[in-house]
């Protein structure tokens, strides 16, 4: 079967949407299936990461494209990035031949609907694999106004390509309750979460490694690790981190990168914190002992964000078997799974900076007496459930329609459970 994949990010870059479709590619290939990759041949964080135009990497076919990347700072530089990605982007799929599956996702936006038109003309079926969800990203970080030209012509667009699809794999339900709320059937949506990644494990020697080249011996350290951006706000974290900045035994990491990065980098400096550090994307090899070396993970998600992004970080978390923080709204999926579980998920609303600070403290004077926490990660976070699902979706497309129930009933289920979340535990580890 020939599977063609298109996102602006693919290995090596370290983004997240890089990182799944990356995994997804990798198992498609091993199943013998001729598996071709259109990307950017820049990094999404990073253009002056600049990588290969064409190559055959574990026997995936990665075709790059070169487009205009102007960075983040503002909406009309990334606009001017996703229209020249997707020109160039056109122009790639007139010369491709026919694909048995399009895999779509969401970078640039419009990106899926580059793929069902590729499969209009063509032929072949599409699979909509939605990262996020935008208009209503857009909308909800006040990019874009409601029913403006532009959100009108995004939502047209969107329709057009989840209408066409012929399946849509939702990252929770709360993004399947608002596509099927966009007039979609819900018989083609299933809920797939993404995976934890491959090489993502407790690495002890890293940690410490990780800590002493970065001066973290000692401390408590607290990580947001991921993308920094207006969907997922860090004022509350932030204003914690000041409160606390007298304490010389806590240190605020924020690692990744993003176009909300340099107001973390302009807020420590003007409040001259020196308990703030800011680390860029670590390399695919170092992800282990970035994650490993923190003893409180933060995750953040934007209240008006639920059903549109997805922290697909949590799952690394998870799989870490470090204690998190979560800060966000009470009604979404990272609060589900975190209900009931104090010790193990910590939880608090934004603007609730009293409360996040004091939560800090609390896990601090636990650090100095006990050392750090980590609780067992449960072998249900393994990846092989999730894309085996996700496969069987793939294969079946160009085959025969899966039922309404087969996605509940017949596939591998797959998702977070209790299982994930045994006894907190201490490590005695410094």
């Amino acid at each position: 079967m020939k599977v063609l994949l298109l996102n602006q990010a693919f290995w090596p870059d370290v983004v997240a949407s890089a990182q799944q479709l990356t995994m997804l590619a990798r198992r498609l290939s091993e199943r013998g299936h001729q598996v071709t990759v259109i990307a950017a041949n820049r990094g999404y964080d990073d253009p002056k990461s600049v990588f290969k135009r064409r190559e055959t990497w574990n026997g995936i076919k990665v075709q790059r494209i070169s487009s205009i990347n102007l960075g983040k700072s503002n909406h009309w530089r990334r606009l001017l990035n996703f229209g020249s990605f997707m020109f160039a982007c056109a122009l790639r799929l007139a010369l491709m031949p026919r694909q048995d599956v399009v895999i779509a996702l969401t970078s640039p936006p419009l990106i899926s609907w580059l793929g069902s038109s590729f499969v209009r003309v063509k032929g072949g079926e599409l699979i909509f694999w939605p990262l996020d969800l935008n208009p209503d990203e857009a909308i909800a970080a006040g990019w874009l106004k409601p029913g403006s030209l532009g959100a009108k012509f995004l939502e047209l667009r969107l329709n057009s390509s989840m209408q066409r699809a012929k399946t849509i794999v939702a990252l929770d339900e709360f993004m399947r309750e608002r596509i099927v709320a966009k007039g979609i059937s819900a018989g083609k949506i299933d809920v797939i979460t993404p995976a934890a990644d491959d090489e993502v494990r407790y690495d002890a020697a890293g940690r410490e490694e990780f800590r002493r080249s970065h001066e973290l011996a000692n401390k408590l350290v607290v990580m947001y690790a991921g993308n920094h951006s207006p969907c997922h706000p860090l004022d509350t974290l932030l204003g914690a981190a000041q409160k606390l900045q007298h304490r010389d035994d806590i240190v605020f990491v924020f690692a990744g990168g993003g176009s909300e990065l340099p107001r973390v980098k302009t807020f420590a400096t003007s409040h001259k914190m020196r308990n703030l550090r800011c680390l860029p994307y670590q390399p695919q090899a170092k992800l282990p002992a970035l994650l490993s070396s923190a003893d409180l993970h933060v995750v953040v998600m934007g209240d008006r964000f639920g059903g549109i992004v997805h922290p697909s970080k949590v799952y690394n978390i998870l799989k870490i078997g470090t204690p998190f923080l979560f800060i966000g709204p009470e009604k979404s999926f990272v609060s589900q799974l975190i209900a009931g579980r104090e010790g193990v998920a910590l939880s608090a609303r934004h603007g609730e900076i009293e409360k996040v600070a004091a939560l800090i403290l609390e896990a601090a004077q636990h650090h100095a007496e006990a050392g750090p926490d980590r609780f067992e990660p449960s072998p249900h976070l393994s990846s092989e459930p999730v894309f085996a699902r996700f496969i069987a979706h793939v294969e079946a497309a160009a085959s025969e329609e899966i039922s309404a129930a087969e996605p509940q009933e017949a596939l591998i289920k797959c998702g977070v459970d209790d299982a994930m979340f045994p006894k907190l535990r201490s490590s005695g580890q410094s």
